[in-house]
């Protein structure tokens, strides 16, 4: 233990000076930092699925050890004389500096706490610590702990930052102020979303397409590089567009696996993350009444209420409507599972009273019509019923994601689930863009949601794109209530077992060089470049627990290397779809084009390592359930304010007990969490499955008004809806952080806890700030 925490003081002294200074040699001890991350990764991976909740990231409740040897340091004069010279007599750190507060000999009662001037914040109850503020574990640990938070926080802003994706502002100024340099606003970055065509606009106008740039894109080592011409490319001089350097981000992650792993910062994050939760729970024993009293005093706005006019209306009656309208975002949904069983039955049996002789389906070479389908398949349409099309998850597919994947097939015939919840077919997907539009149609009459819909890209070949744009534009899929993403299913093996592709690199090609070409030259493919302005981010999907075995590392094979029918790991698949959205936004950036994020599911299931692989790559992620294994993670997390889209609903059904869902903890803690129902297919019965979610949820969890408010909010800052749309549904301040950015007339979330929040992860960071000063 004590090599390992003198290996971590070196990695953390070496990476305090990464982000100034080319990258080093690769030291003797980045190879020992190396080895452990391996040994960790093997410890965590070995026999995972008879493991128990805890692991070695976690902290069990009762530890002798633990108790043995805080009592040992906490009576060292060493440390003593350390906690002398840092004793803090308040609990409230703000972003900016402040007059220095009178310390007098008091009673209890009369101790002052420094309380920010808010304009339009009501005055409330503050829990304030007095005291040494690091009691509890030694200053040693203490320092050692903020060395590598605050390496952490500088990875994953590096990484945001290069992708063209979101880091909170309030952890960029601390993160200058520790290292002594000013903040810059214009050195944030923020993705740049298309906004809604406005009421004589055409959501699928080609005639201002961009001109061609005359550049070329190909792949080496697994990555897009854009090159001036041809000539160019052959001696590899790629363009300026930097894309993350493969051996620095193997080091980052490295580190980041020594770091939750490390037993100190282990017991410092966890002691954090239960004050955390007790503080808000004082909160809101103090505070309730008062947050229930902003919200009662909030007119025409409660979460029934929370109405929305037309997306494409927006630009003529904004500056018309005094009030505002919240809005609930579906953050995660699948399009092939968007719609409920019942939907589904009404349609299926709608379009057979319709087009029973119609040539829908090609059976063994042979053009059938729907009647004869359904002849073949023993089955008419009108002894159909919810429970024989037997497409919702129950107490049979917990722990069984093979028989939850069987689901999507209606009445388990993959004939139906062809001709219905699928883009290519004999009749080019037409039932499936039917049925869409009738889900985006209640979504606009309901008038208070969006969603965030799901399509798949699988890089088994080229044409892929070409193929999902002719459908979207062909069926006119638009809707202002709808944003779309792409998802890549990690299922390489499967392409590389039947020889669709020769290696991995080739389905790495498949998937981003269509829409490379798109973005040099996007009149050479009009179709898919107006696709591409609908689209705001981009999905890693698959099943979580499969364990490839593989180690991502400087030693693993490059993609076009990897042609062995074994899956790469979950790590692999991230840091290449990553690295390749990274060069890609750069690219759109410069051409005054949407971004995308990227929004991987992670932490579903599998190992520990897959959230870590996240916390570095992704804007925010879906899941996130085994954050609960790492106080580390957990808390850095937090700290970075990384959102996540949670399913209690479909947890319930394949993973977790809903009473187990970690999601009312984390929301009490701080990290921000929104609400999403994943499949309505399999785990809704009403027709609005969102509210269903919260409804479920305000239950079980016995969530305030304030709670389920604070959650929509989350949902419409994590979600793809443009800068327009953002700021007319949530104010024009919306991009700042605390009570600032909140207008409670339009998201019908309490001052209060906006001040709470913002002033919880100003102390936070805080800690850290002040124990890096610790000589």
């Amino acid at each position: 233990m004590h090599l390992f925490i003198l290996l971590l003081q070196c990695a953390v002294l070496a990476g305090l000076t990464l982000t100034k200074s080319p990258l080093p040699r690769l030291t003797e001890t980045d190879e020992k930092m190396r080895a452990f991350a391996e040994k960790v990764f093997a410890s965590e991976t070995k026999d995972e699925n008879i493991r128990d909740e805890i692991s070695m990231f976690d902290v069990a409740e009762d530890c002798p050890i633990l108790h043995h040897e805080m009592a040992y340091h906490l009576h060292t004069e060493d440390d003593t004389e350390k906690r002398k010279r840092l004793l803090r007599c308040t609990a409230m750190a703000m972003p900016m500096p402040r007059a220095a507060l009178e310390v007098t000999v008091a009673p209890v009662e009369s101790v002052e706490v420094d309380r920010p001037l808010y304009l339009e914040v009501p005055d409330f109850q503050r829990v304030a610590i007095v005291g040494d503020y690091a009691a509890g574990v030694t200053m040693d640990d203490f320092e050692l702990s903020c060395k590598g938070l605050y390496r952490a926080l500088t990875i994953r802003e590096k990484y945001m930052k290069l992708a063209y994706q979101r880091f909170p502002r309030t952890a960029s100024q601390y993160l200058r102020v520790i290292e002594g340099e000013s903040f810059k606003p214009e050195d944030q970055v923020q993705p740049v979303f298309t906004s809604p065509p406005k009421k004589v606009e055409d959501a699928f106008d080609t005639k201002s397409l961009p001109k061609n740039l005359g550049y070329v894109a190909r792949i080496k080592d697994g990555v897009m590089y854009v090159y001036n011409d041809a000539a160019a490319a052959d001696k590899h001089q790629p363009k300026d567009l930097p894309c993350p350097d493969y051996a620095t981000f193997i080091d980052d992650m490295n580190f980041l696996i020594a770091l939750i792993a490390q037993g100190p910062t282990k017991t410092y994050t966890h002691r954090r993350l239960k004050f955390l939760m007790s503080k808000f729970n004082v909160h809101e024993m103090l505070n309730e009444m008062e947050e229930l009293k902003e919200l009662k005093m909030n007119p025409h706005r409660d979460f029934y209420n929370c109405r929305k006019v037309a997306i494409n209306s927006i630009y003529n009656s904004y500056l018309s409507r005094p009030l505002s309208l919240q809005f609930q975002v579906d953050t995660h949904i699948h399009a092939a599972a968007c719609m409920n069983q019942k939907h589904l039955l009404r349609f299926i049996k709608k379009s057979y009273r319709v087009d029973a002789d119609r040539v829908v389906h090609n059976l063994k070479g042979k053009e059938v019509t729907m009647k004869e389908l359904f002849e073949s398949l023993n089955l008419h349409p009108y002894d159909l019923t919810v429970d024989s099309l037997d497409v919702h998850a129950g107490r049979q597919t917990f722990q069984r994601f093979d028989k939850f994947n069987a689901k999507y097939n209606p009445v388990g015939a993959s004939e139906l689930r062809d001709l219905y919840l699928k883009t290519e077919n004999q009749i080019n997907g037409e039932y499936f863009a039917t049925i869409i539009k009738e889900v985006a149609s209640d979504l606009e009459d309901a008038k208070y949601q969006y969603a965030e819909p799901r399509l798949s890209i699988y890089g088994c070949n080229a044409n892929e794109w070409n193929k999902l744009s002719s459908w979207f534009n062909k069926h006119r899929v638009f809707s202002p209530n709808l944003k779309w993403m792409i998802q890549v299913p990690r299922i390489y093996d499967i392409f590389r077992g039947r020889n669709f592709v020769p290696h991995f690199g080739k389905m790495l090609e498949n998937i981003f060089l269509p829409i490379f070409q798109a973005t040099i030259d996007p009149q050479s493919n009009p179709e898919l470049s107006i696709f591409l302005n609908h689209v705001t981010g981009f999905d890693s999907v698959d099943d979580e627990s499969k364990h490839s075995g593989h180690m991502f590392s400087t030693k693993s094979p490059k993609p076009e290397e990897w042609d062995i029918v074994k899956n790469p790991s979950y790590t692999y698949y991230i840091y290449y779809m990553y690295a390749n959205i990274a060069v890609l936004n750069q690219l759109r950036r410069q051409r005054g084009m949407n971004t995308f994020l990227f929004r991987p599911h992670c932490g579903e299931a599998g190992a520990i390592t897959h959230l870590l692989a996240c916390f570095m790559t992704a804007d925010n992620i879906s899941h996130g359930l085994n954050l609960k294994k790492s106080p580390v993670l957990q808390y850095l997390y937090f700290l970075a304010q990384v959102p996540i889209a949670m399913s209690p609903l479909s947890n319930n059904s394949l993973f977790l007990e809903y009473a187990k869902n970690p999601l009312l903890e984390f929301h009490q803690k701080g990290l921000v969490v929104s609400l999403s129902t994943d499949d309505p297919m399999q785990f809704h019965y009403t027709k609005e499955p969102l509210m269903e979610e919260y409804a479920i949820a305000a239950q079980v969890f016995k969530l305030s008004t304030c709670d389920m408010c604070e959650i929509a909010r989350n949902s419409v800052l994590q979600s793809g809806l443009s800068h327009e749309e953002k700021t007319h549904f949530l104010g024009k301040d919306y991009m700042k952080e605390g009570p600032e950015g909140n207008d409670i007339r339009k998201t019908n979330v309490a001052q209060i806890r906006m001040a709470y929040r913002f002033e919880t992860l100003c102390y936070e960071l805080d800690l850290i700030k002040e124990g890096l000063k610790i000589e």
